[in-house]
């Protein structure tokens, strides 16, 4: 059994590698010849600018990184300390960015494949005629994606050594360019207005950086190596580049670049003249690993992205389901694949690489006042182990430096990015708003000092604060022996997430008796209802929770459930489980063969044997209804301190990659100070052993199909009868059609 604290197991070296390797890609493989083309020896300034630029958002990302160690990065900063709707910008911003980004790196590596198989300048003949590299870059992009929809993916040790590679190809490279540079060959330098807008086409170089931050639970003594591997891996990054664009600019005869044909590469004709044959093939090979591993990444970010949007109720957590068989977010990927496969078909190198620069230097930008948000508002939980220097100058720069660089971007690419703003803006107000259950620290901080603040700041974030804290949980009631643990559970819940229960309790009447008849006994049913209600608001109240009552006549019993939830705009039903619940006639599997087809929203459903959330056991495997248990989980949690377990079943020899997805897993649903369970063998035998020590089981609703459920039992319930505690089963509410929930 562990802990739950991920293992200090990355160095300062390995941390560096890691920022060095989201940074070293596709740009410094495609942009030179765009960027010494247009900037002349200035290119050198341009790159190094880029660098500085991305320091100052370094600085910012290692402070927040060494406070807040989250998946989903900039975007998780963002939302936070700002609020959701900062937080759409921030999220759609940096899903299309990395959208926007991938496709740049896939016309490179179209480039390259181009270059490295002599093909012709078009394919096809006349009007039907085909650019080549268009062409495999999409071909390109499809494989990409298809291997991350499957599953498959690049080792850590894999990036490790690609890193390796293209550095040493590039230190060989600058080496002995450097020995042959003559400054009498360097172009003539452009002006300042060149010179800005060549550093905003190039900073899609410099992506990624802030990505190491979600790692640092597992980096040796965090406060001291995540700077040092933050800030580090831009200083040698922009050093590497800068020395590349002076090897190109200085080491050949004066005109060079400019002369070559279209077809041809720059940085790979440089590396010829100066090496022969092997210098050509080297960039080739680094080239093509460059340009298809920053791609590879791309794609895989992207769907943590969309992970951590969904989450927080910014998109649908739908976007996130997991693919029955390859256990991958596949409708983010397919959805992700086909915006890239748009932007390579509809853009060119430059404009592709400006559209993923604005986007991310948007997204610096609000990082950098995030930061700012957190330090003024003096948020309780914040307590960052590094410090940025020269506060608040650093984090000011950074955010004017930022939004200053996208003024001298094409007007296209400008209009277009503030299209895709506007456009997140509207998305949270015609939709995440009415979800999104998050308050940001900003708000908070203006709304607790709505006496000190100016009426205008109060008024803005009041009309931007998020209305789904108008969180409903129903709770049908049937059993008073039962009601209140479930009301309890319910206003627990509901309390965490500043919501409202619906106290419902559904009278059931034989199809024999006309519900015009039935209502003729109202007093009997209202007198039931009214101690049975009364009960339950007395207990909700404790919790200082808004509660509502209703009474509900009606032939269905179970059935009636669903149609309350849906008349009553539930986000969750709370309701009892056994064989007297809800007209369930002995057999609990009567009642849940419906709830494992098509719930209305998320369903948690109580085997109660007395509620005590102290010890919370939560076995998983990934999947949506594990999801749903572990955000219960962790309210139940913030409300009563409870301690919780994960418990992974894997088979033997396997316990590291069972260890590895806990961890992973637990950190992406706020529960990285949860014991971590490891067992092999039968996992009903594992989940059973493991439960002896809870007095809280949450267990995911079964993926299996209501045909092989009818012929071979449900897992689910043969360990609801064989333990001795509460047992929570959890269904989140999901679209899947009658075939997938049949087999």
């Amino acid at each position: 059994m562990s802990d739950g604290e991920l293992a200090k197991d990355i160095g300062p070296l390995a941390a560096l590698t890691i920022g060095v390797g989201t940074m070293i890609g596709a740009g410094i493989f495609v942009l030179p010849r765009t960027a010494i083309s247009q900037a002349g020896s200035f290119a050198i300034v341009a790159f190094t600018l880029g660098g500085a630029i991305a320091l100052l958002t370094a600085f910012s990302a290692s402070e927040l990184g060494t406070a807040m160690p989250k998946s989903g990065g900039a975007y998780y900063y963002v939302n936070h300390a700002m609020g959701p709707l900062f937080g759409s910008i921030a999220g759609w911003a940096n899903w299309l960015g990395l959208a926007f980004a991938s496709a740049f790196y896939m016309v490179g590596f179209g480039q390259y494949i181009q270059q490295i198989f002599g093909i012709e300048t078009a394919i096809g003949v006349g009007p039907i005629a085909l650019d080549p590299v268009k062409l495999i870059a999409l071909g390109g992009a499809a494989l990409f994606i298809a291997v991350n929809y499957i599953g498959a993916k690049e080792t850590g040790r894999l990036q490790n050594v690609i890193v390796v590679i293209l550095v040493a190809i590039l230190a060989v490279f600058t080496v002995y360019g450097g020995l042959r540079a003559d400054p009498s060959n360097l172009p003539p330098t452009a002006g300042f207005t060149d010179t800005m807008t060549v550093t905003g086409i190039i900073f899609v170089s410099y992506l990624g950086f802030v990505q190491i931050t979600s790692v640092a639970e597992e980096i040796q003594d965090p406060g001291v190596n995540l700077p040092r591997a933050v800030i580090g891996s831009v200083l040698l990054v922009t050093v590497i580049y800068a020395l590349v664009l002076l090897t190109m600019a200085a080491a050949v005869e004066p005109g060079f670049i400019n002369r070559l044909p279209t077809e041809q590469i720059a940085v790979v004709e440089v590396a010829r003249l100066l090496l022969g044959p092997i210098g050509a093939i080297a960039m080739l090979f680094g080239g093509l690993l460059a340009t298809a591993s920053s791609a590879n990444a791309s794609i895989l970010a992207s769907s943590r992205i969309n992970f951590a949007m969904g989450r927080d109720g910014i998109v649908s957590e739908s976007l996130n389901e997991i693919h029955p068989r390859f256990a991958t977010p596949y409708r983010s990927i397919a959805i992700t694949g086909g915006l890239i496969l748009l932007f390579i078909a509809a853009g060119t190198v430059e404009t592709l690489a400006s559209m993923g620069s604005v986007l991310h230097l948007i997204i610096y930008a609000l990082l950098n006042v995030a930061l700012i948000v957190m330090r003024e508002a003096d948020a309780e939980e914040y307590d960052p182990d590094y410090s940025v220097p020269l506060y608040p100058v650093v984090p000011i720069l950074g955010t004017l430096t930022s939004l200053g660089l996208i003024i001298f971007i094409s007007p296209f690419v400008i209009g277009l990015s503030a299209a895709l703003v506007a456009g997140a803006v509207l998305w949270y107000f015609g939709y995440a708003r009415s979800r999104a259950t998050k308050e940001g620290i900003l708000s908070q901080f203006i709304l607790s000092r709505s006496d000190e603040m100016p009426s205008a700041a109060v008024n803005a974030a009041t009309g931007v604060q998020p209305d789904g804290g108008n969180y409903r949980v129903m709770v049908p009631l049937a059993n008073p022996e039962h009601e209140t643990d479930l009301i309890t559970l319910a206003s627990a819940v509901a309390k965490q997430r500043g919501g409202t229960v619906v106290a419902t309790h559904i009278v059931s009447v034989p199809d024999q008796t006309a519900l015009a008849g039935a209502a003729e006994r109202a007093d009997e049913i209202d007198e039931t209802s009214e101690r049975l209600l009364a009960s339950a608001q007395e207990d909700a109240k404790t919790f200082g929770v808004d509660v509502e009552t209703r009474t509900i006549i009606s032939h269905k019993s179970f059935e009636a459930i669903f149609d309350a939830a849906k008349s009553h705009d539930a986000d969750l039903v709370v309701m009892g489980w056994g064989p007297d619940s809800h007209g369930s006639p002995g057999r609990a599997e009567s009642a849940m063969d419906e709830l494992t087809e098509a719930v209305p929203c998320d369903f948690l459903v109580m085997r109660d044997r007395g509620f005590d959330p102290s010890r919370i056991l939560l076995p998983t495997a990934g999947g949506p209804d594990s999801d749903l248990t572990a955000s219960i989980a962790k309210l139940l949690q913030a409300e009563y301190g409870s301690e919780v377990t994960l418990l992974n079943v894997a088979d033997e020899g396997e316990r590291d990659d069972a260890e590895a997805f806990l961890e992973e897993w637990a950190a992406e649903h706020d529960l990285g100070d949860a014991t971590l369970r490891i067992e092999t063998g039968d996992v009903e035998t594992a989940i059973e052993a493991a439960a002896e020590d809870a007095t809280l089981l949450f267990v995911g609703a079964t993926e299996e199909g209501l045909l092989r459920r009818l012929v071979g039992g449900s897992l689910v319930l043969d360990i609801v009868d064989d333990v001795e505690c509460t047992v929570v089963l959890g269904e989140k509410h999901r679209h899947r059609g009658l075939l997938e929930r049949l087999f």
